[in-house]
């Protein structure tokens, strides 16, 4: 993503001062918890319905106009809810929606708000990784919500799902218009509950002679088949949480990546991260996403040649292209949820149940 210098000094010094009371805080939360990531332990959150609650929250950067967030208001609105705004919604400082500890702060009360029933994501820009120490993650299990966005939010998604069991949900932020597709996606996952269903299976295209798809299309690295639970989302922010107390097990799992804006040798870089680190080689297979707006110019591979390179060796199950990521057409993509991944057949199945 857009935020490269940033993210390299996400979890300096500067940072802990006012957090220094939420880690300690936070690791607490996490020895009470119990969460072992067995299904006896998963928190599903309830599936949503019109006429619900959503607590709207920006968790990361913020909109540059107030306008956009009430906006964002009207589309949460739009889709049948009462919107509920953190206390310091419109709060800005520099690239951040304003302190660490107001974010922080807002997404605990809206976990602890009993009027509160999901809690969707204005956006997201750069800034969750500073407030993960301060989050009550014993509060966030005892009160299982749909937490939806992604970008930046990745880092939310996975950290709650690795220390509170609950499933959480890479999907569109309220900052923007769904598609008929993104809406459908949303509504299978989040409001119909529907399994087993395929996920990001990208869109009907009208076939003709001399006309055939083209921007969507998917490409089957590695073939066979894999079942497990699913962790990741934007590629950055999975490099990012290696080694912190709230990256995910990778152990078994299918982890899904997509990214915006980083040229095939910065993607490289962020891949051999999590080989070097052992985390792709814990897999049971890999979904790539779109990787929008890559810059390609100059002496470089291409995208498909990084991202066949990095996995190839690993004997699981590789497909590329799904509707995820920093797109119009957007599927939904709950982390934590048990899937199943055909490498030949190039799809992603969503085999449990994901609300209650």
């Amino acid at each position: 993503m857009r935020r490269r210098t940033l993210i390299q000094s996400l979890m300096s010094a500067p940072l802990l001062g006012a957090a220094a009371a939420g880690v300690a805080s936070g690791n607490q939360s996490l020895a009470s918890s119990g969460f072992s990531g067995g299904d006896a332990d998963l928190r599903r959150p309830k599936r949503l319905k019109k006429g619900m609650t959503v607590g709207l929250v920006t968790p990361a950067s913020n909109a540059w106009e107030d306008e956009d967030i009430r906006f964002a208001g009207d589309v949460v609105r739009s889709l049948g809810f009462e919107v509920k705004e953190g206390q310091h919604l419109y709060r800005r400082t520099q690239y951040l929606a304003g302190p660490d500890s107001a974010r922080a702060e807002d997404f605990n009360r809206m976990f602890a708000d009993r009027d509160v029933d999901a809690v969707f994501c204005l956006r997201g820009g750069y800034g969750t990784p500073r407030i993960l120490p301060m989050l009550d993650y014993q509060l966030i299990r005892n009160n299982p919500k749909v937490l939806l966005g992604y970008s930046d939010i990745t880092a939310l998604l996975n950290a709650i799902y690795h220390r509170s069991g609950v499933v959480t949900f890479h999907g569109p932020i309220a900052a923007q218009n769904f598609t008929e597709y993104t809406l459908a996606e949303y509504q299978k996952v989040l409001v119909h509950g529907e399994r087993p269903v395929p996920l990001g299976t990208p869109p009907p295209f009208e076939t003709a002679p001399g006309r055939v798809e083209k921007r969507n299309r998917i490409t089957r690295f590695t073939g066979g088949r894999a079942r497990g639970r699913l962790i990741g989302g934007n590629l950055s922010l999975m490099a990012s949480l290696v080694g912190t107390p709230f990256e995910p097990d990778y152990r078994g799992k299918i982890l899904f990546l997509e990214d915006v804006g980083e040229a095939p040798y910065r993607v490289d870089r962020m891949l051999t991260q999590l080989w070097l680190a052992g985390k792709l080689q814990q897999v049971a297979g890999i979904v790539f996403g779109k990787f929008t707006d890559a810059e390609t110019s100059g002496n470089t591979f291409s995208m498909e040649h990084v991202l066949r390179e990095r996995t190839g060796e690993l004997g699981v199950p590789v497909v590329r292209g799904l509707m995820i990521g920093h797109v119009e057409d957007q599927t939904t993509v709950p982390v934590g949820a048990m899937a199943e991944l055909d490498g030949d057949a190039g799809t992603l199945v969503l085999r449990d149940a994901v609300v209650s």
